[in-house]
């Protein structure tokens, strides 16, 4: 069955960095568009950004451009998302997903 394996989360200051890695298991990784999903503390699920399969086209909420790199790695089966110059709004639990699959996700706060 499809298995989501989120981590890299914790804690940062305001203007840090953190790489987020979702491992995947139990379908063909490099046929699948992925995406990052968050959830601020009592607020609902917010995208983030997709990276699509073969085209490798990548798309991401405004809130993040420039600031978020998404990427992936077939061979390895690993989703990543690179965050740059995090703000305390980008406190969230981020998700990897794939269709209606979610892993377990991962905390990330900004906090000084």
């Amino acid at each position: 069955q499809v298995q989501l394996v989120e981590s890299g989360g914790g804690l940062v200051q305001p203007g840090g960095s953190l790489r987020l890695s979702c491992a995947a298991s139990g379908f063909t990784f490099s046929s699948y568009a992925m995406s990052w999903v968050r959830q601020a503390p009592g607020k609902g699920l917010e995208w983030v950004s997709d990276i699509n399969s073969g085209d490798g086209y990548i798309y991401y909420a405004d809130c993040v451009k420039g600031l978020f790199t998404i990427s992936r790695d077939n061979a390895k089966n690993t989703l990543y998302l690179q965050m740059n110059s995090l703000k305390p709004e980008d406190t969230a639990v981020y998700y990897c997903n794939i269709g209606g699959n979610w892993g377990q996700g991962t905390q990330v706060t900004v906090s000084s």
